[in-house]
Parts: C-alpha cells; sequence; structure tokens
C-alpha cells in the first residue's frame, strides 16, 4: 500500500518540477528576446542570463499565475531608472502572465510601439520620463485590462485618440508634460468610471473646453489641468459630486497671464492665449459632501466673481489655497481664515474685500498668508499673533487701518512681512519675538511715534523700508550694526544725526524728506558739530593779534611761491576732474584707492566688450572687482545715478551685487562683490577641465533662475543683453553669479548697440535676430543662455578651435555632430562620469529648444528652471538637485 501510494506521489512532483522548468525556459527565451533590442551602457541587466532562474534577474518578479498551483510565472518587469535604451520589443507580450512593465525614466527614443496592444493582461504600463514621440495608436483599447498608464514626461504628441474611453478598467492616466493638441474627446471620460487619477498638465498645445463628463466621474481623487490651454466656464454644481477629491489643479491656463512650466520644451511655439482661458465664477459645492480636499489652486485664470463661501468653509482637510491673479471679486471666503489644517493662503491680485476676522488664530498650522492687491478693510487681528507657524504675512496695497497690533509678530519663525500702501497708523510694535525676521516693509501708512530700538537687534533683519509715514525722533544708532541691503525711511518727520554706516553705506534717497536729520554728506550738519567749531572760534580769538600777523607774513610767501607754480602749470589741465561717489554697502574707499589700485598686477585675464575689470584690496582688508567702464555715451548724473541705483536694488543668489560706483565726465567704475572663482569661460577653456556633472548641472540651474528673475520677478523686468560664460562668476563653492547685467542702461542704449554689433557677427552667443531686430527680447537671453548650456554639456568653450586651428561656433559644431552621426552621445564631454548621459542628454535637448533659429519657439526662463530641475533625478552619480519650492529670493 505505501508503495503504491508513493509513486503517483512522486510522478505528480516530477510532472511539476518539469512544468516549471519548461516554463522558466521559455520565459527566459522571451526576455532575452526582448532584451536583445535594448542598449544597456551601463550593464544594468548582468544578470539577465540563462545560466539562471528569469526569476532571480533584476527587475523581474515571478509569481503564481495560477494559485491551485506552484508554477511561478513572470508578472512583471520593472526596468525604471536604468539608463536603458534602443528599442521596446513587442516581444515582451509572449509573457501571457505579464501584469505590469515599467521602463520609467530611461532614454527610449522610439513610437508608443502598436503591438504592445497584444500585451492583453497588462494593468500597469508606464514609460514615463522617456524620449517617446509621435501620437498615442488607437489600438491602445486592445489593453483592455489596464489600470495604470502613464506616459508623462515624453514628447508625445497629437490628439487624445476616441478609444482611450474603452479602458474602462483605468483608475490613473497620466499623459502630463507632453505635446498633446486639440480638443478632449469628450465622449471618452464618461466611460472611465473607476478614474481615481487624471493628469494632463503641461500640454501647452491641448486647447479645449473641459469636458463636463469628467466632473461626474465620482471615483476622482486627484485632478490636474495645470500648464494647458484649457477655456471656458466651468458649469455650476459639477464638481459636487466629487466626494473623494483631494487635489485639483486647474492653475495657469491663462496663457497671457501665466507661465507654462514644461519639462520637455522641443517644438515650443508662443500661443495667443488671449481668448483661451478659464474663466466665469468657480461653481459651488466642492466641499459640500466632501471633507477630503486637501488643494484647490486656481491661480493665473480669469475666474471672476465672488467664491463660494460656505463650501469652501466647509473644507476641514484643505491646506493649499491658491487662487492669486485672478479677477475674483466680493468679500473673501471668511470659513477659510480658520480651517484647522490650512497652511498656504494666496489670493493676492484679485479684488476681495472683507476683514481678516479674529477666528484666524484657530489656524493653528498657517504658513503663508499673501492677499496683496486687493481691498481688505478692517484691523490687524490679535488672533493672528497667536498662530506660532506663521513666517510670511503680505498684505499689501490694501486698505486696511488701525494700529498694528503689539502681538503682531510672535511667531517664531516670521521671515516676511509686508503692510506697505495700507492705512495703518499708531506706533510700530517691538517686534523683539521676531529673532528670523528678515524682510519688514511698512511703506505709504500713517504710522506714527518713534523707530522701535528693538530692530537692532533682530540679527537678520536685512530689509527695512518705512518709507511715507508721519514717524518722528532719530534713527536707532544700533541699526547700523545690521547687514541691511536696504533701509529706507524717507518722507517722514525724522530728525537727529544720522548712524555714520548708514549714510556711508546707503543711497542718500533712503533719508530725503526729512528735513531734521544731519550728518556728513546731507544737506544739514549737526548742531553738536557747529557748536563745536564756535568752541574753537573762540579760543583762537584771544591769540588773534599775533596769528594775524604771523598769517600775513605766510600769506605773503605763499602768494608768491603759489603764482610762480600758477605759471608754470598754466599750459597743462586747466580744471580739475570732479569725482561723485555712491555706495550701497559701507566701503571705506576714495576715488584715489581705486585708481591708485588699477594697474597690471590687478587686472584680471578676462576683458568684457565694455571694459577691463581689477581685483583691488581695500583699505579695511575687503577684495572687491572694479570694473573701468568705456564705450559709453555721456548721460546725465540724474540718468546714471537712477539706473545704476535701480540695478543695484537686485537681489538673488544668482546675480552679483553691486556695491557701489564712482563716476566724473570720461570714466565710469563700477564696484562688484568679489568672487575667488573667476569666470565660468576661464574654467572651462582650461586645458584640464573636469568639472563634475552635478555641478554643471548646479550652475546652469543658477543661470537659469538668476535671468528667470530679472525676466519676470524683478519689476522693472530686465533684460541682461550679454549672457555668455565669461559674464557668470563663480564663488568659492562654485556657485554662479550673473554679472554685467543690463549694462545698456548704463553705458547708454547708443553706445552698447556700437559695441555689440561690433561683434554680434562673429558670436555665437547673439541670437540670428540681433542683426535685425531693434528692440531686445527676452528671447535673445534664452538663446545665449542655450549656448552657455552647450558649453557645459560638451565641455568645450563657445569659441574653441578645431582641428585646423580656427574658431569653431559650437552651435555649429554640436549640429554638425548630430547630423553626421545621426546621434548626440558623441556630443556629450567623456570626462564626465559614465552614469550621467541621460541628464546630459536632456540637458543638451534644452540647449536645442532654447538655441531655435525661431524666437517664437524658444522656452522661457521659467520654463528652462523647471525643466533643468527635472533633469536631477538622482540617476547621475553625485547628483544634486534644486527643490521646486525654494526660495530664491526675498520681496520687499
Amino acid at each position: 500500500m505505501a508503495s503504491t501510494c508513493t509513486f503517483p506521489l512522486f510522478l505528480s512532483v516530477s510532472l511539476h518540477l518539469f512544468l516549471a522548468t519548461f516554463a522558466s525556459s521559455s520565459e527566459a527565451d522571451i526576455l532575452l528576446s526582448f532584451v536583445g533590442s535594448i542598449v544597456d551602457s551601463s550593464s544594468s541587466l548582468s544578470t539577465w542570463s540563462s545560466s539562471s532562474s528569469p526569476c532571480n534577474w533584476t527587475g523581474i518578479t515571478c509569481s503564481h499565475a495560477d494559485p491551485s498551483t506552484t508554477l511561478l510565472s513572470v508578472t512583471a518587469v520593472d526596468l525604471q531608472s536604468l539608463n536603458l535604451s534602443g528599442e521596446i520589443s513587442p516581444s515582451i507580450c509572449s509573457l501571457r502572465s505579464l501584469t505590469e512593465l515599467n521602463l520609467a525614466n530611461n532614454l527610449f527614443n522610439q513610437p508608443i510601439p502598436l503591438r504592445l496592444s497584444e500585451c492583453s493582461s497588462l494593468r500597469v504600463l508606464n514609460l514615463s520620463s522617456n524620449l517617446i514621440w509621435g501620437t498615442i495608436p488607437e489600438h491602445i483599447s486592445g489593453l483592455s485590462s489596464l489600470r495604470v498608464l502613464d506616459l508623462s514626461s515624453n514628447k508625445v504628441e497629437g490628439k487624445i485618440p476616441e478609444s482611450i474611453g474603452l479602458l474602462s478598467t483605468l483608475q490613473v492616466l497620466n499623459l502630463g508634460g507632453n505635446l498633446l493638441s486639440g480638443s478632449l474627446p469628450s465622449p471618452a471620460f464618461k466611460n472611465l468610471t473607476e478614474l481615481r487619477v487624471l493628469d494632463l498638465s503641461l500640454n501647452p498645445f491641448l486647447t479645449s473646453e473641459i469636458p463636463p463628463d469628467i466632473w461626474s466621474l465620482e471615483k476622482l481623487e486627484r485632478v490636474s489641468l495645470q500648464g494647458c490651454d484649457f477655456y471656458g466656464e466651468i458649469p455650476d454644481g459639477s464638481i459636487s459630486g466629487l466626494k473623494k477629491l483631494t487635489h485639483l489643479d486647474l492653475s495657469q491656463n491663462n496663457l497671457t497671464g501665466g507661465v507654462l512650466m514644461l519639462a520637455s520644451l522641443k517644438n515650443l511655439v508662443s500661443l495667443d492665449g488671449s481668448q483661451n482661458r478659464l474663466t466665469g465664477p468657480f461653481p459651488d459645492g466642492i466641499c459640500n459632501r466632501n471633507n477630503a480636499l486637501v488643494t484647490l489652486n486656481l491661480h493665473t485664470n480669469s475666474f471672476n466673481g465672488s467664491l463660494p463661501a460656505d463650501s469652501l468653509g466647509q473644507c476641514r482637510s484643505l491646506e493649499r489655497f491658491q487662487v492669486q491673479n485672478n479677477e475674483f471679486s466680493g468679500d473673501f471666503p471668511s470659513g477659510v481664515w480658520s480651517l484647522p489644517k490650512i497652511k498656504v493662503i494666496r489670493a493676492e491680485n484679485n479684488r476681495f474685500t472683507g476683514e481678516i476676522p479674529e477666528l484666524v488664530s484657530m489656524a493653528s498650522q498657517l504658513e503663508q498668508i499673501q492677499i496683496d492687491g486687493n481691498g481688505f478693510t478692517g484691523k490687524i487681528p490679535h488672533g493672528l499673533g497667536k498662530v506660532k507657524s506663521l513666517y510670511r504675512f503680505s498684505a499689501s496695497m490694501n486698505r486696511l487701518a488701525g494700529e498694528i497690533p503689539p502681538n503682531f509678530c510672535d511667531s517664531p519663525v516670521m521671515s516676511i512681512l509686508n503692510l506697505s500702501h495700507n492705512g495703518l497708523s499708531g506706533r510700530i510694535p517691538a517686534l523683539q519675538k521676531c529673532r528670523k525676521l528678515v524682510s519688514l516693509s511698512l511703506a505709504d501708512n500713517s504710522l506714527t511715534a518713534e523707530i522701535p530700538q528693538s530692530l537692532a537687534d533682530l540679527p537678520v533683519l536685512t530689509y527695512i523700508d518705512l518709507s511715507a509715514n508721519k514717524l518722528t525722533g532719530s534713527i536707532p544708532q544700533g541699526l547700523q550694526n545690521l547687514k541691511l541691503a536696504l533701509f529706507n525711511v524717507s518722507f517722514n518727520q525724522l530728525s537727529g544725526q544720522v548712524p555714520s554706516l548708514l549714510i556711508s553705506g546707503l543711497p542718500a534717497s533712503s533719508l530725503e524728506g526729512n528735513p531734521g536729520l544731519c550728518g556728513p554728506g546731507l544737506p544739514h550738519a549737526c548742531p553738536d558739530q557747529d557748536s563745536s567749531l564756535r568752541h574753537h572760534t573762540g579760543s583762537l580769538a584771544i591769540l588773534a593779534p599775533a596769528l594775524i600777523s604771523i598769517a600775513f607774513g605766510i600769506g605773503l610767501l605763499m602768494f608768491t611761491a603759489g603764482f610762480l607754480v600758477y605759471r608754470k602749470s598754466s599750459k597743462q589741465k586747466t580744471e580739475k576732474i570732479t569725482w561723485h561717489s555712491v555706495f550701497f554697502y559701507p566701503l571705506r574707499v576714495t576715488e584715489h584707492d581705486l585708481i591708485a589700485g588699477m594697474n597690471e598686477k590687478s587686472a584680471i585675464q578676462t576683458c568684457g566688450i565694455f571694459g577691463r575689470v581689477y581685483i583691488l584690496t581695500l583699505p579695511s582688508g575687503e577684495l572687491v572687482a572694479v570694473k573701468k567702464l568705456v564705450n559709453f555715451q555721456n548721460q546725465s548724473p540724474k540718468t546714471l545715478k537712477s539706473d545704476i541705483k535701480m540695478l543695484a536694488k537686485i537681489r538673488h543668489k544668482s546675480i552679483a551685487k553691486i556695491l557701489g560706483f564712482c563716476y566724473c565726465d570720461d570714466s565710469i567704475f563700477m564696484i562688484h562683490e568679489y568672487l575667488p572663482g573667476g569666470s565660468l569661460g576661464d574654467l572651462i577653456r582650461q586645458q584640464d577641465f573636469e568639472l563634475k556633472w552635478s555641478e554643471r548641472l548646479r550652475i546652469a540651474i543658477g543661470v537659469a533662475q538668476g535671468l528667470a528673475y530679472l525676466h519676470k520677478d524683478y519689476v522693472p523686468h530686465i533684460i541682461h543683453r550679454d549672457v555668455r560664460s565669461n559674464n557668470i562668476l563663480l564663488d568659492s563653492e562654485l556657485r554662479p553669479k550673473l554679472t554685467d547685467v543690463a549694462l545698456d542702461r548704463v553705458v547708454g542704449e547708443a553706445a552698447f548697440q556700437t559695441t555689440v554689433a561690433s561683434e554680434a557677427a562673429s558670436s555665437c552667443y547673439f541670437a540670428p535676430e540681433c542683426g535685425y531686430s531693434k528692440r531686445a527680447t527676452e528671447q535673445m537671453d534664452v538663446y545665449s543662455f542655450g549656448v552657455l548650456l552647450l558649453e557645459l554639456v560638451t565641455g568645450r568653450g563657445a569659441d574653441a578651435r578645431g582641428e585646423s586651428g580656427d574658431s569653431v561656433n559650437i552651435l555649429k559644431w554640436v549640429r554638425g555632430k548630430i547630423n553626421i552621426t545621426n546621434g548626440a552621445l558623441v556630443i556629450l564631454d567623456t570626462r564626465v562620469s559614465s552614469g550621467c548621459e541621460p541628464e546630459m542628454l536632456g540637458a543638451l535637448d534644452i540647449a536645442l529648444c532654447c538655441t531655435s533659429v525661431t524666437p517664437e519657439k524658444r522656452p522661457t526662463m521659467p520654463e528652462v528652471v523647471k525643466a533643468l530641475q527635472s533633469l536631477s533625478s538622482g540617476s547621475c552619480p553625485q547628483s544634486l538637485g534644486f527643490s521646486s519650492s525654494e526660495e530664491h529670493q526675498l520681496p520687499v
């Protein structure tokens, strides 16, 4: 009996082992066939070998396809972020149990394979963050079991096919960051009843009304439609059925006022969005039946009317409320102020009215409030001072009145306070608890009494604007010990002696409009100085008779000697040069120091087209860079000072500071902060240039952020006009700073045009339209930045020498190499780690977009910043990144 039972059991086990081995062998052949068309430059798939089971290979997951057996089958292939390229072979569909295929974040450069629709058992298809191009095939409907379709961050174009509506089991549809166009297929979305995540964001050519069927998908949790060209109104009550909605982002669909952030920028063109924008009132009901909403982002559209106050007041889970840059009006929803989880309230640049209620104290997690440019009235509530997490409160250009509460700045993390251009009265509170306060702007109010002495005790206070008030008393002496980049108390009723360091380190305009102020260089000398002078005069009166006799004799001798000297020098220079100096920082230097120090020894190698740069050591031991400008036209002193002061107010981590300037009739000396790393151009041209890609990318991001700030954030907007690697200086940690910003405003437009025209023909930094356009544009700066980015990617200077010894235009060299070799890898600097090709190729793509011959096809600098930041994915060794939420500058 025992032998009778044992034999069938042995046979059964043997049969299972045979079938498992057969299945494993068959699946191994399929996978090896699939990988045969893939280029694995990093040897990431070295474990894929016929000598082992595929279940042990990199990226392969096996499980029991049939629970009733012990047979293992390949169910998932996850090869994301492995630096793979080549072709995606549809042979992978021969794996009958395959439910997941993830090839995200690689370098596949091809259309979506049509035969992937044969993978009928697929539930997850992720091809995101590759170089996939072409259209979405109609055959996509063959993936009838699909639950996740992610094609984001590619170059997919054309219309979304109606057949996508046949994927009735789809839960995640992510097509964001592509080049999709046309209108949305309205009927298709009606069938996607299982959809939880819909992301069509950052498709600038997607011009459509939002299909009402989207709002009927009751299982939706995240809807991301920002950065497209959607227009029209959202029907009233349409959103009320979305009970599980946590994230709704409709921002930046107003192309005339918004900034599109694209991860893929190729073929970007300028669009006229004057008629295409989201408008009308925002519908009611978003939180009537839904308490899950975390993010509501409607900013930079043309929404109007009043917001649904009752519904928004019920959003108990809401953390981010962003409706800025619209046309909303009426009372601001009062319930939003006291939501228990709210962190960010941004409503600037609308027409809201109403008051900030005392109940704001209940918003215990509130971090940021920006309501500038509205019509808010009433007093600032005491409850605001009870919010200990608040780090920014900005409410300028409203109609707030009354006194500033004494506890207003009790938050230990408060950094930015802006209450300028309101109707506030009373005294400025002590603000003693604001130890992290960086910026304080109370300008253009009716504040009275004295400037609090306690401001001098705030260690990081950098920006103070108290201008256009009714402040009295003297300026606290301790303020001169702060490292102030801005101190403006003009047009008050201040009196007394101004602290000496404030006079020497800041422009006189910061003190004007206060007739009672006195001190060196001001219109009025201080009384104690006059009385001291009178005391010494009285003492001398006793000795007057004797002194007169002595003085007469000495005077007679001096007159004779002076007459002889005058006759000798009468044919020499008859007019003494009159120098004028303006310092924005406390520099202890004279014009004589500058002139004496500018010699061949102090001159640096790089010389700009407008003058030479010298590195000088001040008497204090501090190093500064002084640029002596040549080739400039005479401008009025008033215009010159106004333009340079405007440039000196620029505050950005990627822009070199202007410390001051000196000028006379024929010379201008610009004084800049000293940066020990020299210029990027000199660094690239070194024979042993071997900068890591992480550092190159960091430099590129920094320069792009600086230009984006000049183009979009700084007021008035500024065009650099001479972006090149020689005008990028590096500090000791190789962090970049733009210099020579807007020199056309200093040397004069005519002189700038004449100087630039002489080298525009030979310099590859200048956009083609510079030869015929009379108006400078942001697109010209973008083109120049693209050339600079090519230098970082290739490791070659913009005017490097070719094999024949002649200067070779880097743009022509890059395009020639690509055309000849039909590939971009040969362009990359071989001195960079081999694991960085994906990021470098992405940067190359951005550079080529920036240097498009057609200006309208170039991206904006904010778009470039976003694209460069997206490259820093961590796949490159020692890769550094920049958080998109990082503060790049502090508004004042």
